[in-house]
Order: structure tokens, then sequence, then C-alpha cells
């Protein structure tokens, strides 16, 4: 029988069984019972086959999210043993244990005391203190931005799936607690037990996510991510920001510069970006589904391109490519695009809006100095949109068109 237990392809089978035993209605108790021998000395990387193997066979990401905390504790005293590599100040992931601190640290020694003065006392400076909790907990949305935005994408390159729509999942159910949590307050309406509710959940479903982030996220993305990869989530972390904390120190990278060709190349026939890359066909009709018109103009002030939408507004000819910008216009408004362009040139101003109405369009006209990194002016780009549909939009809209 230990053969079989310690038998990869079994315990796999046997772990798929406990997630799918309670879906059918087991208790914790009772599976933990049964597969107490089954899990020990599981790793992460084994929970995230499984997962992805139960989405494979069918079973939908919502069911895989609604059983996650359940799954999580019968995994817990196992996942609990599985060696983390030493991290070092300043590396994504001790940087996210560390906002993990102090989260947990706020919540037990600032939220929950505000909680427990509410439950007591619902004034409005206990209400105002609980909102100020619920704002700050926001920032947990940075956290959750850099998993989701760098990490998984790296995760589902290796064809690790299953874990992060859950687990994006789950933190969307926790952003939305947090929400409704504040809106509960910000409108109170003495309903004191359903907002303490709400408040519990959020908090223990930040915890429950804690959990899962530190015993099988983390662990799960040091054993499957290269260090280039981790560089590049590095760099890019500052962008989308930090929750509750800084990172301490900058992290001492072993490879401080990475050459072009040790960073992922475009196939031949694409035109590479800083962001990615895409072929000229690509190119050209992202512009030209870009509902307005598009032209552009270089330094010199010549005609070199313009989009081709289904909504253009005002009339373009291939002859105008090449020509002078000041020839496309009426002598009597010639003046005004020399201003223009001697403001963009001379760094005086970046951008410049007119609008106006034409029949039932209502004209959007907007001009941008298009620079260099290092500030040299490259050129002018107009953009023309008819915004009167935006400007009739109301209310929200958020299910799909029929």
């Amino acid at each position: 029988m230990s053969e079989l237990i310690n038998n990869r392809k079994h315990r796999q089978k046997m772990l798929k069984e406990v997630i799918k035993e309670l879906h059918d209605g087991r208790t914790v108790d009772e599976v933990k019972e049964k597969f107490a021998k089954v899990i020990e000395g599981v790793s992460a990387s084994e929970i995230s086959a499984m997962e992805t193997q139960l989405v494979k066979e069918g079973l939908p990401i919502e069911e895989i999210q609604r059983l996650c905390n359940v799954h999580a504790a019968v995994f817990k005293g196992s996942i609990e043993e599985i060696h983390h590599p030493e991290e070092v100040p300043g590396h994504p992931v001790y940087t996210m244990r560390q906002e993990n601190k102090a989260i947990e640290e706020y919540m037990d020694e600032t939220l929950n005391n505000n909680l427990k003065e509410f439950k007591e006392d619902d004034s409005k400076e206990n209400i105002n203190n609980l909102i100020q909790d619920l704002n700050l907990l926001w920032d947990i949305d940075k956290h959750y931005s850099r998993k989701e935005n760098l990490i998984f994408p790296y995760l589902e390159k290796y064809g690790i799936t299953a874990p992060p729509k859950v687990m994006w999942g789950v933190d969307d159910d926790i952003r939305a607690l947090i929400k409704e949590g504040k809106l509960m307050l910000t409108d109170y309406r003495g309903n004191k037990e359903e907002v303490i509710e709400k408040i519990e959940n959020m908090a223990n479903e930040i915890k429950e996510m804690i959990f899962k982030e530190e015993s099988i996220l983390f662990p799960m993305a040091l054993e499957t991510l290269t260090e280039d990869e981790w560089i590049a989530i590095y760099k890019e972390s500052d962008e989308i920001g930090y929750a509750l904390i800084e990172p301490e120190t900058q992290w001492e990278l072993k490879r401080i510069n990475i050459s072009d060709t040790e960073e992922k190349l475009p196939e031949a026939g694409h035109v590479r970006f800083e962001t990615g890359f895409l072929t000229p066909e690509e190119i050209s009709q992202i512009l030209n589904v870009i509902p307005g018109d598009m032209t552009f103009i270089d330094k010199n002030d010549t005609v070199k391109y313009f989009s081709q939408g289904k909504e253009r507004i005002f009339a373009r000819t291939k002859a105008v490519i090449g020509r002078s910008v000041q020839n496309c216009h009426p002598p009597a408004s010639v003046h005004i695009v020399d201003k223009i362009l001697e403001d963009f040139k001379s760094g005086k101003k970046d951008h410049e809006d007119f609008w106006i109405k034409m029949g039932d369009l209502y004209v959007l006209i907007r001009y941008f100095a298009v620079r260099s990194k290092d500030g040299e002016y490259l050129g002018t780009l107009e953009f023309t949109q008819n915004i009167a549909p935006i400007k009739g939009i109301e209310g929200e809209k958020r299910l799909l068109s029929e």
C-alpha cells in the first residue's frame, strides 16, 4: 500500500477524488481522515497538476473556486512542510510576503479593534474608522494585480493555468467584499449585523488567500520561473504599485543588464516594440479599428500616415502622403496649424483640443506632440472622433449585448 501512496499517478488520482468527494457533499473531517496518509508530503506542483487535470476533465473553474477554501484546509498540514527556497530582500516574492504580513497585522491589530468598537457602538466615529480601514485595505488590489498581471502570465506559459484562474476568481470576490463593505458603511442604515458579517467574511477570505499564496502559489512559482522571468517581474512591479508597504530594499540582481538576445525575440516579419511585437498587418488593422481618424505628421511637418477606419470624419486620400501639412489646410487656418506646431516643437505644450458640431456629429479634434524617450520632438498626431455616442452614455452596462 505504501508503494501505491508514494506513486505520483496514484496520488494524483486520489487527490482528484478528494475534491470530487467534497463537491459531492462529504465533510472536511471525513475527507481528512480517509486521505490523511495519501496527502502526506504532497507538493504545491502536484496540487497545480490536479487542478489543471480537473479543468481538462470538464469541472468548471467556478466549482474549484467554490471548494478552494475547503481543499486548502484539507491540504494545509502537508503544504506547510514544503521547503521554500531562500529569498532575499527585494525579490518579488519576498516583497509579496512582506505585504501579506503587513495586511494580516493591520487586520489583527487595527481592523479587529475597530470592528469590536463598532459592535459595541455603531456611532459615526466608529463607522468612519471602519471606512478608513477598508480604504486602506483596498491597497490589496495592487498586490493582487501584480500577481495576476506579472506572475500568472509566466505560469501559464508553462501550462499552469487552473490555479491562476481559480485564484483570480477569489481575488475578485475579495475586491467585491471590500467594495460592498465600504458601500454598506457609507450608506449605513442601522444594519449592524449585516455589516459585521460582511467585514468578517472579507477578513477571512483575505487570510485564506494569504495562506494559498504562501503555501501554494509562491513555492510553485519559485520552482517554475527562471531568473530572467523574476527579473522581468521585478522591473515591472513599480508600475503597478504595492500594498501597505514599499519594498524595503532594491533587489541585488545577479544579472543587471539583459541583452536583446537574452529576451524573447519576435518571429520573422514582426515589428518589435518595448511591450511586445506585431506583424505589419496587425498594426495596420489595429489602427484602423480604433473608432476615430488618426493622422501623423513628422518633425518636418510632412504628412506620413493616416488611418482608414470605418468611422472617418474628414476625407483623406493617399495623395496627401508626403505633402506639407500647411498645404493640407485652407489659408485662413494655416496660422492656427503653425501656432500649434510651434508650441509643440518648443515644448510649451504637449496637446491641444478643439470640438465642433457637424449635424448629428459632435467632433472632438485632438493634437498630441509625439516625443522620443529623451523628449526630442518627433512629430504630431491628430486624432478626430465623434463623441456624440459617448456623451449620450448613462448608468452602467455590465452584461454582454445580445
